[in-house]
């Protein structure tokens, strides 16, 4: 099976870093949380559900994983700010390797400026920074577009898992 690194920080949205990551481990995957400093615990904003960082992004490789995953919320705005999330974030974009984006995730994706010309699901009121980026809005519960699969939100999460999972096989 493979090894999915979650790049996740503070303030994720719950919802859509548990119901994936459920999903994810009951098909047989393993999850690797990645983030600002190992063994720190960062919290979710609505549920304050607690997941306890296992790499930190100085310590990681995109020969690591099989595929990396980020759930929204504010999170990945505050990865965006850590350069070496940013860089490891576009070596594994640019790797071909499959990366789930929901919500506002595509914001990481942005400044690692590796969404130009390419179709993006996200956030209504990230629209125009994936406009902004080169990047071209779909608004549909699930887009796949080479190695990117992107959803809108938490209505779109039964979508989005189907699609990750289909592309894990």
């Amino acid at each position: 099976m493979s090894k999915i690194g979650v790049l996740i920080g503070p303030k994720f949205e719950d919802v859509e870093y548990t119901k994936p990551s459920q999903a994810f481990k009951d098909a047989g995957h393993e999850l690797m949380h990645i983030g600002f400093k190992e063994g720190q615990v960062v919290e979710g904003k609505e549920e304050k559900t607690k997941v306890k960082i296992e790499k930190s992004a100085e310590d990681i490789s995109t020969d690591d994983y099989d595929a990396i995953f980020i759930p929204g919320g504010c999170s990945p705005d505050k990865l965006r700010e850590n350069e070496s999330i940013v860089n490891f974030t576009k070596e594994f974009v640019e790797s071909s390797k499959p990366v789930f984006a929901i919500c506002h995730a595509p914001q990481l994706l942005i400044t690692a400026k590796v969404i130009e010309g390419r179709n993006i699901a996200g956030w209504k009121s990230i629209i125009v920074d994936i406009e902004n980026a080169g990047g071209n809005y779909v608004d549909k519960e699930v887009v796949e577009d080479g190695n990117i699969i992107s959803s809108r939100g938490p209505d779109d999460i039964h979508a989005f898992i189907q699609r990750a999972l289909k592309k894990l096989e």
